[in-house]
């Protein structure tokens, strides 16, 4: 239950009106708030502000952020087509829960919100010699966070929707959910390569992706009917009525009903895919970003040439061993969930890129450094897959390149394919 709570939240931080309602209503309780100081000792201490002053800063206030709000909205309504139309329309989830951006917008509409509840408590005589300075200094406050915050925003927004801040912020969230992932393998529970076993199937009814799954639910159900369960669609799967999502198996020969209903609510399905617990989104999102940058429409292969460069770094640290400490002990001894296939990510990130790129000697000769590099840390596995990436890279220059010279260029970066020679080009 509290998995489900806690992807609740995460999913509300992708909204945008959320916490322009929250700073709304802490501004409205601040206006009213500041009523109690009349009715302490601040009437002896504090100076006496003219109620005029006041309403002048009031009137000036409600007046500019409403314009400067309408204005944040545009351009950030800006900076989200841009982002989706140069980058991809997959980095959208990223870049409208921008913190910098939803924290202005807040703060100009609170900003708005207060000063208009304050000249109507105003007008209407509602506060005392204490009450006016405690507003003053509220509107003190209030110029002050608005300031600050328009100054840090404007070169946020500037930036905002970009295609290197874009690409920065799919590579951050791609290195925070391998990171999670490495550090648990099995969401929690036992990790496998694949399941061998001959449990009874469960489906689902929905159609969509997997988002999140409840492991903890699926560790308690289990322990009270006595069996394991291993999950097959783990977060970024694609699901179907028709489709496994995972297996039940019994711990004795005795077979129980299992109640597949209470197991498939376990698994939260929606229409897309998200970032948080699928590595693998996020290396198919910069994958579509370099396809979209070769397509002869853009032209761009530096920005591939780039995120071939972020693939190095991305792959660099999932195959860096955590130290003891940050591994996460299991939790869900009954529960066991699919690994990430270093194959499949290899995939989704080189694929495209290597099949658009083709003609390009330049994302070419990138590629085949890149696995070079991949291939010359010491991880046979990695090393197999940087291999197999190579040879069908060079098999696609081969057949899309006219030039002998380009071809050979290509060559001399590539890892040799003949088996009695399994050294480096030089």
């Amino acid at each position: 239950m509290m998995n489900k709570v806690l992807f609740f939240f995460k999913r509300l931080k992708e909204r945008l009106w959320v916490r322009p309602l929250i700073f709304c209503i802490l501004s409205v309780v601040a206006a009213f708030v500041a009523k109690l100081a009349d009715y302490s000792d601040l009437n002896e201490i504090v100076p006496e502000i003219e109620k005029e002053a006041i309403e002048l800063l009031l009137t000036t206030i409600s007046a500019s952020m409403l314009v400067i709000s309408t204005f944040a909205v545009a351009s950030m309504i800006s900076a989200y087509s841009a982002a989706s139309t140069t980058a991809t329309p997959r980095s959208f989830a990223l870049i409208i829960s921008d913190d910098v951006s939803q924290n202005a917008l807040s703060a100009f509409i609170g900003a708005f919100i207060f000063s208009i509840v304050g000249l109507i408590a105003l007008k209407n005589s509602y506060y005392d010699k204490a009450g006016l300075f405690t507003i003053f200094a509220l509107l003190i406050l209030v110029f002050a966070i608005v300031i600050l915050t328009f100054v840090r925003w404007v070169d946020r927004i500037a930036r905002l929707g970009r295609m290197g801040p874009t690409i920065s912020r799919v590579e951050e969230a791609t290195l925070k959910a391998l990171n999670d992932r490495k550090r648990s393998p099995g969401l929690g529970g036992l990790p496998i390569e694949k399941y061998t076993g001959n449990g009874h199937a469960i489906y689902t009814d929905e159609v969509g992706y997997v988002q999140s799954i409840d492991m903890e639910t699926l560790q308690e159900y289990a322990v009270s009917a006595g069996i394991s369960i291993t999950v097959l669609a783990v977060p970024g799967t694609f699901a179907s009525p028709g489709k496994i999502i995972a297996f039940v198996d019994h711990a004795t020969n005795q077979t129980v009903d299992t109640d597949s209903g209470t197991i498939a609510k376990c698994f939260t399905i929606g229409e897309n895919r998200i970032f948080d617990d699928d590595p693998r989104f996020g290396l198919i999102t910069l994958s579509e970003i370099a396809s979209r940058a070769l397509s002869p429409a853009v032209n761009d292969p530096g920005t591939a040439i780039s995120i071939i460069g972020v693939y190095v770094r991305l792959f660099t640290q999932w195959i860096n061993p955590i130290q003891p400490d940050e591994a996460e002990q299991i939790k869900f001894d009954k529960v066991k969930v699919l690994q990430l296939s270093l194959k499949d990510m290899f995939d989704d990130s080189f694929m495209a890129i290597g099949r658009d790129g083709a003609g390009t000697v330049e994302v070419g000769i990138r590629l085949q450094k890149a696995f070079q590099s991949l291939a010359s840390i010491n991880n046979k596995e990695l090393q197999k897959v940087a291999m197999r990436h190579s040879k069908i890279a060079l098999a696609r220059a081969e057949k899309a390149l006219d030039l002998p010279y380009d071809l050979e260029v290509i060559k001399k970066t590539a890892i040799f394919t003949d088996h009695h020679d399994n050294q480096w080009a030089n």
